[in-house]
């Protein structure tokens, strides 16, 4: 899709894109939003952080992982189909033998947590206990028959796969896989310590918020290796990952996936079903959530309630998100410094995601009518 987006000057200006900057600009801490259109950069707003400050990501940085995963079965070195304990034999205890690669991709492995939600959130910078506290988990629902949002232990399955799989630690084998061949130098799984000052420092919203802040700021959190919420990294860096898959998982002559991977990567896996743990109807595929309006009462689409069923993309605890749309030729990427609770939080982002799509939306029909005209 592109190679650099450093040389156009973005829309920021414009009124087209009034709506958008107004919502960003009416909110406190550190924001980046950057919207790349046809290859362009076409709306670039920053406050409170520099170019190059490194946003943690939380789950909007699932793709990640996930695209490993899709790549290491493209070169046969994993199988998407076969038991996860083929490659990790602790994991089938406690009758979890047949949860098979692809259902850990589609949030449909049976289990949510290890344990619960709280405990695997306290085991997260601890990699070896949380890997054994999931060989000890049990299933909660048949493997296969509904989607179960594993916020972490996604993560730490997918994780030790690949390290099994691959004889490298996951955040290795990532940089090797995936981020050195995309150029994305900035993007970390575990940030060095020579890199930390460049941390965007997370906010707390709330009073709950604000004491998990203080623990998420804390510098031995940001080194963790967590896959399935510690990715921290750049808007730019965000928006070449998406811009490989739009262009079918290629981007400057770098093939990362097949165009046939990105295809069956992003089929929808549950498509209006209750997600069992985030309580909501989550169009899931395999590692990605799904665009398109959802109608059920006091759900809000991270990804825009404008956005087609073709976007994909991820939301991170209501603080970052980061989507593309193909019929749009659209990256969309909105990381804050604020860790939201509530609809208030993820309407934020659902609100700037629809400014940008509507005068994405309305720039083109004023093209047509000048073109017709």
């Amino acid at each position: 899709m592109f190679d650099s987006i450093d040389e156009v000057s973005p829309v920021n200006d414009e009124p087209v894109m009034a709506d958008a900057l107004r919502l960003v600009r009416g909110r406190h801490g550190a924001t980046r939003l950057l919207v790349v259109r046809d290859g362009q950069r076409y709306l670039d707003e920053r406050s409170g952080c520099e170019p190059n400050s490194l946003f943690w990501m939380f789950s909007a940085g699932k793709p990640f992982i996930a695209v490993l995963v899709h790549r290491l079965a493209e070169q046969g070195r994993i199988a998407l189909d076969a038991p996860v304990a083929a490659y990790w034999p602790e994991f089938a205890r406690f009758g979890k033998g047949d949860v098979t690669v692809r259902r850990v991709l589609q949030h449909r492995s049976g289990m949510a947590v290890a344990t619960t939600t709280l405990g695997d959130a306290l085991a997260m910078t601890h990699w070896n206990h949380s890997v054994h506290r999931i060989e000890r988990a049990k299933l909660r629902w048949p493997v296969g028959t509904v989607p179960a949002y594993q916020y972490l232990a996604f993560g730490f399955i997918l994780g030790e796969l690949v390290e099994r799989a691959t004889g490298m630690p996951v955040a290795d084998a990532l940089r090797t896989e995936l981020l050195d061949p995309l150029g994305l130098h900035d993007t970390y799984l575990g940030v060095p310590e020579p890199e930390l000052y460049r941390c965007v420092p997370i906010r707390g919203t709330t009073p709950v918020g604000r004491v998990a802040a203080v623990d998420l700021n804390r510098r031995s959190v940001r080194r963790a290796v967590i896959p399935a919420a510690g990715i921290s990294t750049t808007a730019e860096d965000v928006a070449r990952f998406y811009g490989m898959l739009l262009g079918g998982g290629t981007i400057g002559g770098t093939r990362i996936l097949s165009p046939d991977t990105v295809t069956r990567m992003l089929r929808p896996s549950s498509n209006g079903e209750l997600d069992r743990y985030a309580k909501a109807p989550v169009r899931w595929s395999e590692g990605f959530q799904l665009g398109g309006a959802r109608h059920a009462a006091g759900f809000i689409s991270p990804l825009g309630e404008l956005s087609s069923k073709q976007a994909f993309g991820h939301n991170g605890s209501n603080c970052c998100v980061a989507w593309a749309d193909p019929t749009r030729a659209l990256v969309f990427v909105h990381l804050t410094s604020r860790l939201g609770e509530g609809l208030d939080a993820i309407g934020h982002h659902s609100a700037v995601a629809d400014a940008v799509i509507a005068a994405c939306d309305a720039a083109d029909v004023a093209s047509d009518i000048g073109a017709d005209g």
